[in-house]
């Protein structure tokens, strides 16, 4: 399947009401209690809790994790807010320019290359080059990462009402920081689920992949990010995959940084920085599901969900989720993939 099929297979409407505008424990539910759809094939949809988790596993199935965590990457201004998004290897950084409006942001498509912007704390930010339509190259004349935790705010976009802490976005295994927007599939693991998925004996890993600034707008493929897969998941991964259980990914970011380690057959160790994007025809070979959220219309996401759970059960999972009134996005429901 092309992007452009995909995109088409799966351009549908998403009410504004589906959107999770706070995060479940603003709901009165628990990180762990959001509503869990699973697909398994062409089976049905089953309707589930996330707390369910450990039953719809077996002994010697695998988790991967992304142990990224989140920076308070929006800086705000009186008009505009500067989303730092991602670190490069030169040390320059790319960010987004967002014009401020009464709820959240919009796209801004001003800004000059050698442009200077001042911004809060007396820090000064210039802009070098465009590396995409929305996205600069850009030097902050400080440390980026210290001086966000003094000036930053969590990324948020209209479909949530009010600022949240950054703890609200930040996973049980975030360990590294680096991440402008939390990689929200692993948001509903507590230590206590962590602890029965133990117990169950279901094995749980890491990796990091730094996430850059998720597109709000459409048809924006994704870019490159940094990313490490240490020895000892490459071991596990390969060894769970060999007995024949599962490896499930815990967000797209992870089945991204696996099939980059897998380039040659099995995972290695590696790191660096991956433009890789699956796609149905790319295929998979790391992983045999996905843990992840729901994912928007025409999302270039949705290319790798249906390579890895293929269109039809894909196509039936989301009208499943449409008419059952299942949540989007980061502070919204889950979705548990398993290949059969």
């Amino acid at each position: 399947m092309t992007a452009e099929a995909a995109n088409a297979a799966f351009d549908f409407v998403l009410p504004p009401a589906l959107s999770a505008q706070e995060p479940p424990e603003a709901r009165g539910v628990g990180r762990d209690g959001v509503r869990l759809l699973v697909s398994a094939g062409d089976g049905e949809p089953a309707h589930h809790r996330f707390t369910d988790l450990p039953g719809l596993l077996d002994p010697g199935d695998l988790i991967v994790v992304n142990n990224s965590a989140t920076l308070p990457a929006a800086v705000r201004l009186d008009r505009l807010a500067v989303h730092f998004s991602t670190a490069r290897p030169d040390g320059t950084w790319l960010v987004e320019l967002r014009r401020r409006t009464a709820t959240a942001t919009e796209q801004y498509r001003g800004g000059a290359p050698g442009e200077w912007l001042p911004l809060p704390g007396g820090a000064t930010l210039r802009l070098v080059g465009r590396e995409t339509p929305r996205l600069w190259r850009a030097v902050l004349d400080r440390d980026v990462e210290t001086y966000l935790r003094g000036y930053g705010a969590p990324i948020r976009y209209a479909y949530v009402t009010r600022d949240w802490p950054i703890e609200a976005y930040q996973t049980v295994f975030a360990t590294v920081p680096g991440s402008a927007e939390m990689p929200s599939a692993a948001r509903p693991f507590t230590p206590e689920l962590v602890t029965a998925l133990v117990a169950r004996g279901v094995g749980i890993a890491p990796i990091t992949l730094h996430t850059g600034v998720a597109s709000p707008e459409k048809d924006e493929p994704p870019y490159a990010e940094r990313y490490a897969v240490p020895e000892a998941t490459a071991r596990l991964v390969d060894l769970t995959l060999g007995s024949g259980r599962r490896v499930v990914a815990a967000g797209t970011t992870v089945v991204r940084a696996l099939e980059t380690a897998a380039a040659g057959g099995l995972v290695t160790a590696s790191e660096g920085w991956t433009s890789h994007v699956v796609t149905p025809a790319t295929g998979v070979r790391a992983v045999t599901g996905l843990i992840t959220g729901l994912h928007e219309p025409r999302s270039s996401h949705l290319m790798m969900l249906t390579a890895i759970a293929g269109e039809r059960p894909l196509r039936a999972a989301y009208e499943a989720a449409l008419r059952e009134r299942y949540l989007w996005h980061e502070f919204g429901d889950a979705h548990l993939i398993l290949r059969t």
